[in-house]
């Protein structure tokens, strides 16, 4: 009976929400929305456990629907998400990670050297997922984040420490004039092993294309940039010459642009790699500074 009442919640979650997803995301919604709000795992719950305390009452579900019906991603409803095998604290002050963002970390993981101590810095970190991932990857890494916003930088500590991983985040403008070889700061002391970043690269022009679910509650300032400056943090990022070797995840529609940008800058060895979609996702450099 239990299981069956089970199966029963889940279609009617589910149906509500076929009227603004697809039917797969929606019983996947469906799921979460049932983990999270009975503290159960999904085994747990087709398995039929007995204990129904902490089930949500009908009103909590349809508060949920509604928030859900109205785009508001779910990751925001619930303030987490889990990511690469990190379960990561989410606010609306920092950008929902992309399975994109993972094949970078993925990139990175699989060209450096996993029994060195080396220095990487993360540019535009937000919710921290970046550094905190390659950090849980590889413990004798010295790894850095930098962002912006007080309140991503705020939400990456957190992350770090329920991920218990030692990471040093800093409040920082990398866009800033106060930032480079006459300017001292604390990312500009040593040169790094890595520099690593998925900055800001969705151009206005773009944003017809884009969900709601991203244009009304991801925060814009770590998604746009400007469409007559579309490499505007890239080039920053590379004119500073910080690290050895150079990883971005970038807008599909530019990677030809990108490579004349590093090539221009004095960097070589560089690659454009596909993601898993076929898109022109993740560059990568070595700078002779």
């Amino acid at each position: 009976m239990y299981f069956c009442s089970v199966k029963e919640l889940i279609r009617n979650i589910a149906s509500q929400l076929t009227a603004a997803y697809p039917e797969d995301e929606a019983e996947e919604m469906a799921w979460w929305i049932l983990e999270e709000t009975t503290a159960l795992s999904r085994t747990q719950l087709l398995c039929g456990c007995k204990d129904t305390t902490n089930f949500p009452k009908k009103q909590e579900i349809s508060e949920i629907i509604s928030r859900l019906l109205h785009f508001e991603p779910i990751q925001y409803i619930f303030g987490r998400t889990f990511w690469y095998g990190l379960d990561l604290a989410l606010t609306p002050a920092t950008l929902i990670p992309r399975p994109e963002t993972a094949e970078l970390v993925e990139r990175v993981n699989a060209k450096m050297p996993n029994d060195q101590m080396l220095h990487v810095l993360d540019i535009g970190t937000g919710n921290g997922c970046i550094a905190i991932a390659l950090k849980k990857k590889h413990p004798s890494w010295t790894v850095t984040g930098i962002d912006i916003s007080a309140e991503a930088i705020a939400v990456a500590r957190e992350n770090a420490r329920r991920n218990k991983v030692e990471v040093e985040f800093f409040q920082m403008d990398i866009l800033s004039d106060e930032i480079g070889r006459n300017h001292p700061s604390p990312i500009t002391s040593h040169q790094y092993d890595i520099v690593v970043s998925n900055p800001p690269y969705i151009c206005e022009h773009e944003k017809s294309q884009m969900r709601r679910n991203v244009l009304d509650y991801e925060p814009s300032a770590a998604l746009f940039v400007p469409d007559d400056d579309p490499l505007l943090f890239y080039r920053r990022i590379a004119e500073l010459h910080l690290g050895r070797h150079l990883f971005f995840e970038i807008n599909e529609a530019y990677p030809e642009e990108m490579t004349s940008l590093l090539s221009s800058l004095r960097y070589t060895g560089i690659q454009c790699i596909k993601d898993q979609y076929g898109k022109a996702r993740i560059i990568e450099a070595r700078s002779l500074e």
